[in-house]
């Protein structure tokens, strides 16, 4: 007799549906966040030591980019397509890396999206199953 996979639980299957959702919303604020930080060039900061001294310019386009990223990569979860988890697992990492190094320019802003993208990658890690069409 083979053995019975378990069954997911209503909160880890729908945890898939919100990961996908909440990627495109994090898409979003990547945008916005990006958007901002092309557009708003007042903030000055000279601090020699950052690991990236970047200006906002290339950080407004970092942040568009991976805005973009998780929005489609949120919306192809939804196809269920069998790699969609790791695309946007490895999506959700690199946004929380680009959030934690843009932290010293928005702290405030970069410490929330890092958390979203911290539940992000628990519902995806945590699901075991077939991912069902939301």
């Amino acid at each position: 007799m083979p053995a019975r996979r378990k069954q997911q639980t209503g909160l880890v299957l729908s945890g898939v549906v919100f990961a996908a959702m909440a990627m495109v919303l994090v898409g979003f604020f990547q945008i916005v966040e990006g958007l901002s930080a092309l557009f708003h060039k007042e903030l000055h900061l000279n601090y020699p030591d950052l690991l990236f001294p970047f200006d906002l310019t290339v950080w407004g386009v970092v942040h568009l980019v991976i805005g973009v990223l998780l929005i489609a990569a949120g919306l192809t979860l939804r196809t269920a397509r069998p790699w969609a988890r790791s695309v946007g697992i490895a999506f959700a990492m690199i946004s929380a890396v680009a959030n934690f190094l843009f932290a010293v320019y928005s702290p405030a802003w970069s410490v929330t999206v890092i958390a979203l993208d911290v539940v992000v990658i628990w519902a995806l890690c945590t699901y075991q199953g077939e991912v069902t069409r939301a």
